[in-house]
């Protein structure tokens, strides 16, 4: 993977008709990271030749970026961006964000009501409109899990007490020596990009001769914890994060080691 190439395939894919174009900025199955800016700078291009109301809206599923990388929405120059935050985050299980600029939240319109925000409800009740859509027009109606959002600025804070560059640095540490060590091993073939321009957290794998959730299942047994990818094409998956350390990394290198 090359960021000529995949740019160089946005640039081709784009076509007259071309409203949204939808990525991924860390592949789960594969541990790819996208270049993400390069790619907005792509649609960007494609823009500058489009009235206001054809231009082409960039949207970024982050899950897998957002707590590991030290950049924002805002500098990866996406339209909107989605993530959830049970993963890098720490936050509990379910809970996630979608961040967009205020004009990008105009041009589009809810599909469920929210009972969120006061405008489109007081316009309800009105029969009046509510006027351009806001980020909180977008949230859905109902009671939520009060205690799992209530927990989400802890999070957050402990993120922002260690600070975004020493986490990214950290991650791509020991995540870089996660997949020297795979890419070492002759029984092992490694799928995720060695360089930290092109991969995250996830370091996707092969074992020879072995099934992914055996694989797993195998690991489990030597007290380290791994998954299988669950997708069509299924690879066995590490992800080393601030809960790890080097020693530890060392000891999941060892133990797919010793499945050869």
């Amino acid at each position: 993977m090359t960021v000529d190439e995949v740019t160089t395939n946005l640039r081709r894919a784009i076509a007259s008709q071309t409203r949204v174009v939808g990525l991924t900025w860390v592949h789960s199955g594969t541990g790819v990271k996208l270049p993400i800016r390069q790619l907005a700078a792509v649609v960007s291009e494609a823009n500058l030749k489009r009235s206001e109301t054809d231009r082409i809206l960039l949207v970024v599923d982050g899950v897998h970026g957002f707590g590991n990388q030290d950049e924002t929405p805002v500098e990866l120059g996406c339209n909107f961006f989605a993530a959830g935050t049970h993963k890098w985050i720490f936050a509990p299980r379910g809970t996630g964000i979608i961040w967009a600029r205020a004009e990008n939240w105009a041009r589009i319109q809810p599909t469920i009501p929210t009972m969120h925000g006061v405008a489109p409800y007081e316009g309800w009740m009105e029969d009046q409109d509510p006027g351009a859509t806001q980020a909180d027009f977008v949230s859905p109606g109902g009671f939520k899990a009060y205690e799992h959002l209530w927990a989400m600025p802890e999070a957050f804070a402990f993120h922002q007490s260690i600070g975004r560059k020493r986490i990214a640095e950290r991650i791509a540490a020991l995540n870089t020596q996660c997949k020297d060590g795979l890419a070492r091993m002759s029984h092992v073939k490694l799928h995720t990009p060695r360089s930290p321009e092109l991969s995250a957290g996830i370091n996707c794998f092969e074992v020879a001769g072995m099934a992914p959730d055996t694989a797993v299942q195998k690991l489990l047994e030597k007290k380290v914890i791994a998954s299988a990818s669950p997708y069509k094409t299924s690879y066995v998956r590490l992800a080393p994060s601030l809960v790890n350390d080097e020693q530890q990394v060392d000891q999941a290198l060892r133990a797919v080691h010793a499945l050869s």
